[in-house]
């Protein structure tokens, strides 16, 4: 994630949306060293029964980077499974 400035945002949103939208790059965009506003790739697919948030969350490439995490648990270390 690049944090930039807002004066900076302002200057190459153009970039910046191509950035985002083409290559998955997220910016955080803010003022006097906090983050504002966050500018994530907007999901292919979108699910009207449910929020936005929620659309963004399961269909956009906001978790991807957890595909390179380690398994933390098993279902041995779970003392209750949830569906």
């Amino acid at each position: 994630m690049k944090i930039i400035t807002t004066t900076n945002a302002r200057k190459h949103m153009s970039s910046i949306i191509n950035r985002v939208k083409y290559h998955g790059e997220i910016f955080a965009i803010g003022r006097h060293k906090m983050i504002d506003v966050l500018l994530v790739q907007f999901p292919d697919v979108y699910n009207s029964e449910v929020n936005d948030i929620t659309n963004i969350n399961a269909y956009s490439k906001s978790f991807d980077f957890l595909k390179n995490e380690p398994e933390l648990y098993s279902m041995n270390s779970l003392k209750k499974k949830y569906a």
